[in-house]
């Protein structure tokens, strides 16, 4: 029998193999393996349980962010319900002050026409008292003097009831 090199790698090979079956090389790959995956599987459960919670957060942040929306469209609503309110109040606060106005700036008016007319009335009885006063004054004649003054007298007279009514 020729012992050739192949002969020598094939108990090499078997000797490597036995070495390592010796050692127990393949159990303590597998439990290193089994250690891996067993370390991978608790990462990727974790992960998940992560996942998970932040699913959790992102809704309750989610349901906060739409109960926030829902609470400032109400606010939103009721200041603008407030600022109508308040436009309304000012505008009617607005026309009351410029009725009030109104009313007072007629009775002034009326007031400075009636004081127009009483000071025309006595300016006018004046004159006639001044016209009559010269009359007579000036006249000579008593029986004409005491025509001229019941006649102005009763003009006067007449022209005031006039003027009164």
């Amino acid at each position: 029998m020729t012992i050739d090199a192949t002969f020598w790698v094939m108990i090499s090979f078997f000797a490597f193999v036995g070495l390592l079956i010796y050692f127990k090389i393949p159990q303590k790959i597998k439990a290193n393996l089994d250690e891996n995956i067993k370390n991978i599987k608790n990462q990727i459960d974790e992960a998940d349980k992560l996942k998970e919670d932040a699913k959790n957060i992102l809704a309750e942040h989610e349901r906060k962010i739409s109960n926030s929306k829902a609470e400032v469209k109400e606010m939103i609503n009721k200041a603008n319900e407030e600022a109508e309110k308040n436009v309304i109040k000012t505008n009617q606060t607005f026309h009351n002050l410029m009725e009030t106005r109104k009313k007072n700036a007629e009775e002034r008016i009326k007031q400075l026409k009636n004081q127009a007319l009483k000071d025309i009335k006595n300016a006018s009885v004046k004159i006639a008292i001044d016209s009559v006063e010269k009359l007579i004054k000036n006249s000579l004649d008593k029986s004409k003097l005491d025509k001229i003054y019941s006649s102005s007298l009763e003009e006067t007279k007449l022209a005031l009831k006039k003027k009164s009514s």
